[in-house]
Order: structure tokens, then C-alpha cells, then sequence
């Protein structure tokens, strides 16, 4: 259970209360960024790709997407997205060009974000290097397209609140900024998620069950541990990509986060 909680659980993440200072929010926004885990979804490790280019495999059920670039290059990436464009995108689900964002994408949680959040965010990208490099196009099963997702969304409305949300600074990072929803929800044959069982597991993903149940056995200092450390209960680390995720994300969260995601991961029923 450990070696996928902590894969799963990596994207817990929230904006802490890293204030706005001379940086024009930069730290605020690098901190959303880490947490969030952005460079290793974003980022083709494999294939020793730029950071932040795209192009890294995402295997589902419904074939593999690949992430695309999310530098500021004006021609391949991002870079001459507005605000307006940033927010829609993350918010909506929908490009600069009008084009539907597959749910690979998890905008239905990120259009729980501030705008604060959303902007601080975008300021960070924009300040990373500038990477030229085309996205790499998805290789789709034969009744995935673009078209179809309009129906989709139509039958898979976001939630205004995910089940056991209590508008907590936890259920935020949990719910919204970590998505964590997106793993450990089981889906239907559409991918639909299935809400009634919210955070319970989903076997297909061997994502295990992180509602209080799931996670009773474990003490805050073990989870702790696991979020900053990579240590499980039993004394053995992570390795593979847990391990790239305690390095550039979960070890990243403040003492106070980790104890806010911690304390919301318990009230889950």
C-alpha cells in the first residue's frame, strides 16, 4: 500500500501562506508549482527531455496522452496565453483555440482554484526557461476523440464539492490542488468517477484507499515520514517514481500543510 499512497498522494499540495513580497509573487507561485508536482508530470524524464517541455507518457485505459509544453515559448508552449486563456484552461478545460482538454488534464479539480492561486502560478511558468519543442500528438484507442468530448462533460459535470469536503485549508489541497480524487476514486467504463465511493481506491490503478479508513493503521508521524522522506512504516523507501515525487514535490509542502492534508485525509468517512 505504501509504495502507491505515496505516488498518489503526491499532489496534495496548496499555496502555504508565503506572502507576496518584492519577488512579485514568484515564491508563492514556485511553491504551488513544486507542491503540485508540474515538472515531473511535465517533464520526460525517461527520454532525458527539457525541463517542463511535454512529451512524458501517460498510460490509461483509453490509450497513452502525452503532457505538453508548459514553458513560455510563444510558438510550442505557453507563452502567449493571457491570463483569461490560463484560467479558462485550468478552470474550463478549454485551449486558447477552443479545442476540449481530455480529462487526462485535471481541470475539473483545478477549477476549485483562487484566482490568486491560478495567477501565482502562471507568473511562475512564465518565469522559467522558454524550451522549443513541439507537443508530441496522444495515440488514442479508436473511439477517443475530440469529438466525443462534449458529451463527455455534458455526463460528467465537475462537483461544486467533492464528497467530504468541508472547505477546509486540507480539503483544498486535497480535493482541488492535489487532485487526489483523480487516483483514488474508482471510475466507471466511461471514466466517470465514481463519487459515492470518493477517495476509497481504485483497483485498476492499484491506488489504494486514503480516506480515514484506509489510511487508520498509519500514525501522523509515519505519514509524515512518507511525505518527507520517502520512509514507510516498515523502514523500506520509496524508489522509481515515488521517489521522484518526494523529491519534487511532497518534501517540498510546509510543516503546516503536511499536518492540514494529514488531519483532512483523516475526516474522510
Amino acid at each position: 500500500m505504501g509504495r502507491y499512497l505515496l505516488c498518489l498522494l503526491a499532489a496534495l499540495v496548496g499555496s502555504g501562506a508565503l506572502a507576496e513580497s518584492d519577488d512579485n509573487g514568484l515564491e508563492r507561485g514556485r511553491y504551488l508549482f513544486q507542491a503540485a508536482n508540474c515538472l515531473s508530470c511535465h517533464t520526460d524524464f525517461e527520454n532525458d527531455g527539457q525541463p517542463l517541455a511535454g512529451g512524458r507518457e501517460l498510460q490509461t485505459p483509453f490509450g497513452s496522452f502525452y503532457t505538453p509544453n508548459i514553458t513560455p515559448d510563444r510558438d510550442t508552449g505557453i507563452g502567449n496565453w493571457s491570463d483569461d486563456d490560463f484560467i479558462r484552461a485550468l478552470t474550463e478545460g478549454i485551449a486558447p483555440d477552443g479545442r476540449r482538454y481530455y480529462p487526462s488534464f485535471p481541470w475539473p479539480a483545478y477549477r476549485g482554484m483562487t484566482r490568486d492561486d491560478l495567477l501565482a502560478l502562471k507568473r511562475y511558468l512564465f518565469s522559467r526557461p522558454a524550451v522549443r519543442q513541439n507537443n508530441r500528438p496522444h495515440r488514442l484507442k479508436w473511439f477517443v476523440s475530440r469529438k466525443t468530448l462534449g458529451l463527455w462533460k455534458w455526463l460528467n459535470p465537475p462537483p461544486e464539492r467533492y464528497p467530504g469536503d468541508t472547505g477546509s485549508r486540507g480539503a483544498y489541497l486535497v480535493n482541488v490542488l492535489g487532485h487526489c480524487q483523480e487516483c483514488h476514486t474508482p471510475r466507471d467504463i466511461f471514466g466517470i468517477l465514481q463519487l459515492d465511493a470518493a477517495f476509497k481506491g481504485n483497483p485498476e490503478l492499484d491506488a489504494p484507499d486514503i480516506s480515514a479508513s484506509g489510511i487508520g493503521d498509519w500514525s501522523d508521524e509515519e505519514l509524515s515520514d512518507l511525505f518527507t522522506d520517502g520512509m514507510l512504516p516498515d523502514g523500506d523507501y520509496v524508489s522509481g517514481h515515488m521517489a521522484e515525487v518526494v523529491d519534487y514535490a511532497s518534501s517540498k509542502w510546509t510543516a503546516e500543510d503536511r499536518r492540514a492534508v494529514i488531519e483532512y485525509l483523516r475526516s474522510i468517512k
